[in-house]
């Protein structure tokens, strides 16, 4: 070990990967081959590479060698809320599901919408063992009435911006914010809900609403938001990011814009494609999110949208809250799951094994895709690049139990999944390792 460890501060310090189904998402590579890593970058890939001089191979028979996941969706709490995940604990929970880069949301305490705050997160960030990329705050103190110095924020290192959990309700504001964005070329990321549709947010207002009593959350909250912003995109051109889509309808609403030239892309979490409003009643507020889970419409709704590339990227939102918080009352515990350690597996589980889409258009979805939309170099594995790679058995199976997260709240919890992460490399390093 120590010797692995010293070659590799030398320098040369080379990895084989070995026998796996490698597979590129942007040039549709798809083969059994070898994989060769020579100190952070990818220097070979071929079939029968011999196996002499290398510090560390890595038999991946059986498995697939992927560019290492991208969420471009996480809240690590840091600072402010560490008591429900922070950099490190986060960073565990993300390489733990395959991933070698993640973008964390601004909703932070203080809010990421200046230089000090910025600038400790990125200093915080130095110490992980992933790519954790940090985006800022369109309005000042996500309070929707003056948008922050975009541009210096950009310059310390922002890579987007967005108001994540709070909908931007000014038109005026959001239109300057979606110019000075497309004249910087990065993203504005939106949560689309508007509030006076929403009662007790997090619960969808339909049967299971009805059934605990309660109003809740009506779709036309993130309808009526959705059909605003892509209006706006379209007069703009910016770039724009419509996040954790949730309802059929809002799809349909994409595809109009895209055919009308929008600039856009739109995520969609695990959750949303794997439940309905009916787990509330099993899960209780651990199927508490906002927006909510939807109806099985919706859900089938999502699907087609990402089968035929409406929807481009699955991200998780992964938004830890603690056990206290959550056992509280349906109506005051808060929205939000963890997602970043079961994503890849519910994708294989409920995408690819149920015929909707391929193994090659999951991992598209889960890489090149996010790497697009943050202007990223990663998201892709070829001679030549940074080996951010993800290794990982697509027919073996798990229980979801313990995490690596510092929250547990997961409705997935004691769930079946297929599709375990073996390894987890970035820049060449081993950072996660399935015992």
């Amino acid at each position: 070990m120590w010797y692995n460890y010293i070659k590799k501060l030398m320098g040369d310090y080379m990895i084989l990967i070995k026998n796996g189904r490698v597979i590129d998402p942007e040039t549709k590579f798809d083969e059994i081959a070898d994989v060769a890593i020579k100190d952070d970058i990818i220097f070979k890939i071929e079939k029968n590479i011999s196996d002499e001089c290398y510090d560390k191979i890595i038999d991946a028979e059986g498995c697939i060698v992927a560019p290492g996941l991208i969420d471009v969706h996480v809240h690590f709490r840091d600072p402010g809320f560490t008591y429900k995940e922070d950099i490190k604990t986060g960073s565990n929970a993300a390489v733990r599901g395959g991933f070698t880069t993640v973008v964390c949301m601004a909703n932070t305490k203080p809010v990421v919408d200046n230089e000090e705050t910025l600038k400790y997160i990125i200093e915080e960030i130095k110490k992980s063992k992933l790519n954790i990329l940090q985006a800022a705050s369109i309005t000042k103190g996500l309070k929707g009435q003056e948008i922050v110095d975009m541009e210096h924020l950009k310059s310390l290192g922002a890579v987007g911006f967005t108001d994540d959990g709070i909908p931007l309700m000014n038109s005026k504001l959001l239109m300057e914010a979606m110019k000075k964005a497309k004249e910087l070329n990065v993203p504005l990321s939106l949560h689309e809900e508007d509030p006076s549709l929403i009662i007790n947010p997090g619960i969808n207002h339909g049967k299971v609403s009805e059934k605990l009593g309660i109003e809740g959350a009506l779709k036309e909250a993130e309808e009526t938001m959705v059909a605003r912003d892509l209006m706006l995109a379209i007069s703009t051109g910016a770039k724009i990011n419509i996040q954790h889509v949730s309802s059929g309808n809002t799809v349909d609403l994409i595809r109009f814009a895209k055919m009308k030239g929008a600039a856009l892309t739109a995520e969609v979490s695990p959750h949303h494609f794997s439940l309905t409003e009916d787990s509330v009643l099993i899960h209780n507020s651990n199927a508490k999110m906002n927006p909510p889970l939807r109806t099985e419409e919706d859900r089938l709704k999502l699907i087609e949208g990402i089968k035929d590339d409406i929807i481009e990227i699955i991200a998780t939102d992964h938004a830890p809250h603690s056990l206290e918080e959550k056992s509280s009352d349906i109506t005051k515990a808060p929205s939000g799951i963890i997602g970043l350690e079961t994503s890849l597996s519910l994708g294989i589980t409920n995408l690819v094994r149920k015929n909707h889409v391929n193994i090659m258009k999951l991992i598209e979805k889960m890489t090149i895709n996010p790497a697009k939309l943050y202007n990223l170099k990663s998201g892709r594995i070829r001679e030549g690049l940074t080996a951010d790679i993800v290794i990982f058995n697509p027919s073996e199976k798990w229980i979801v139990e313990a995490f690596a997260s510092k929250s547990s709240n997961s409705p997935f919890i004691g769930q079946e999944l297929y599709g375990k992460v073996k390894y987890t490399i970035c820049s060449g390093t081993v950072i996660y390792q399935d015992l």
